[in-house]
């Protein structure tokens, strides 16, 4: 299955295209530049360069967010006309899941923040069991410190990653030897994950419409567990 995944969410925009699990070709660009000017051309230039024709894609993914609102509303519109020019399945991915796959089976918590500015971030609590990501907490918009605060309560690394992790580290490692950082390059979004999750999505023949498609907008709340989120995995504590 040929699917071509964006994300333009963040400050990181990248694309990528994958076939079934082989990741095809990848691109991305970690710049301040205006995302509306480079992503269609960044797209374009990754299909031809991997020999692909638009009408050749089982289907596209897009990040929904959570993140910046003009990053979102530019990915979704570009990817929204593809879909439709190519009468293709489009899925929309939510960031802070497919930020979380990058840190493969690790053993402990996954806590990918992403930074929401206004002393908050947008996170959710995630536990590798049995190759699959469990997610434990609802997407949430919190203050770190309430975010440290739940974190506090549980008796296992964490492991942390995104671009909420730099300007709130010295409250992270309040988590003492618990809190584990990935590398840089682990931190960033990318795309390949959004295709990736995307294709699962589509290969169990679900789709988005184009119109009723959103970004994913949170309001500040509390961090805490949902029953009916962690009756799905009921060997995640």
């Amino acid at each position: 299955m040929l699917v071509l995944g964006v994300d333009s969410a963040t400050q990181v925009a990248g694309a990528a295209l994958i076939n079934n699990d082989l990741l095809l070709a990848e691109t991305f660009f970690n710049t301040r530049k205006n995302h509306s000017q480079r992503l269609l051309p960044m797209l374009v230039n990754l299909l031809a360069e991997a020999g692909v024709e638009l009408a050749e894609l089982d289907g596209l993914a897009v990040a929904i967010g959570p993140a910046s609102f003009t990053g979102l509303r530019i990915g979704l519109a570009t990817v929204k006309g593809l879909a439709h020019v190519a009468q293709k399945p489009l899925v929309g991915v939510p960031l802070l899941d497919s930020l979380a796959w990058n840190a493969w089976e690790v053993r402990g918590l996954v806590c990918p923040v992403i930074n929401a500015r206004r002393q908050e971030v947008y996170t959710a609590l995630y536990r590798w069991q049995e190759g699959e990501l469990c997610r434990l907490t609802p997407y949430q918009a919190v203050d770190p410190a309430v975010l440290l605060n739940s974190l506090q309560s549980y008796d296992m690394p964490v492991y942390f990653l995104g671009d909420g992790v730099a300007p709130y580290l010295e409250l992270w490692q309040q988590l003492g030897s618990r809190a584990r950082f990935l590398p840089p390059t682990g931190t960033w979004p990318r795309a390949a994950q959004i295709a990736y999750l995307g294709r699962k999505r589509l290969q169990a023949g679900e789709a988005d419409d184009l119109i009723r498609l959103k970004p994913l907008y949170l309001h500040p709340g509390p961090v805490k567990i949902k029953e009916k989120e962690t009756s799905r995995y009921k060997s995640c504590p």
